[in-house]
């Protein structure tokens, strides 16, 4: 056993390590990496944008099957970041959850009451011996009806979620985080085209990439207009060509 610290204690999900660790949870934080892409997600004055790499493995696929930004709710959209196939499988589940909501209540869920479902149901996945945690984290936005506000909610492998002004996740989370740091810093509120802009350039600087738009993938939700949609190739190049224009 000379594994270090943390032999054996991995084997099983449900067992602390001495150091009262939970190793299968922190490998499951790791695996969001393994898809080698990075989103980002923008709370503006009367919106709330998410951005993400789109990247087609292989020319024989049809580009337009592949996504990492889904509708849960009309009102409510998401961005996956992680493993693909648990992204899918949480993304089934939330729009099951939505849905029962709101048969059993009669109106629809709000996107926090959601991402805590989420969030619960990953909880138990860390708890119980016959389930794995899954390996990607959901970025939700949409305008909570109550109070008219947008909102950016996150929520992890271990169960855990919350508001953000500004968040990112996958493999340059940390450097995407501090570059909107220093953005919100700047500026907390952003128009719906300025979110999308800083957005767009907190990727491309950490990433030191320019993008086409077939390699970007938007989603937006604002006051005028709450319904989640996902922006056309056309209008990502508009974002592009200003940002282009200002530097």
């Amino acid at each position: 056993m000379s594994r270090g610290s943390s032999a054996g204690f991995d084997r099983h999900i449900t067992i602390f390590s001495p150091e009262g660790r939970l190793y299968q949870v922190e490998y499951a934080f790791k695996a969001i990496n393994q898809g080698g892409l990075t989103s980002v997600a923008i709370k503006g004055k009367d919106s709330a944008i998410i951005v993400t790499q789109k990247k087609v493995p292989d020319k024989l696929l049809d580009a337009d099957t592949v996504t990492h930004v889904f509708r849960l709710t009309e009102n409510i959209g998401c961005v996956m970041t992680g493993m693909m196939a648990d992204s899918r499988s949480q993304v089934q589940r939330a729009r099951y959850e939505a849905a029962n909501w709101r048969y059993k209540y009669g109106y629809d869920i709000p996107v926090d009451m959601l991402c805590k479902r989420i969030a619960d149901i990953n909880q138990v996945y860390t708890q119980s011996a016959e389930m794995r945690p899954l390996g990607c984290s959901m970025i939700l936005i949409g305008i909570d009806e109550e109070s008219g506000e947008p909102q950016v909610l996150k929520t992890d492998p271990a169960g855990y979620y919350c508001g953000y002004k500004a968040t990112s996740a996958g493999v340059k989370q940390l450097e995407a985080n501090s570059f909107l740091e220093k953005k919100i810093k700047k500026k907390p509120e952003y128009t719906v085209s300025e979110a999308t802009e800083v957005a767009i350039s907190c990727l491309s600087s950490i990433l030191s990439a320019d993008f086409k738009p077939t390699e970007l993938e938007i989603g937006v939700v604002s006051k005028e207009n709450p319904k989640f949609r996902v922006l056309s190739e056309p209008e990502v190049d508009v974002h592009l060509v200003a940002l282009a224009e200002k530097d």
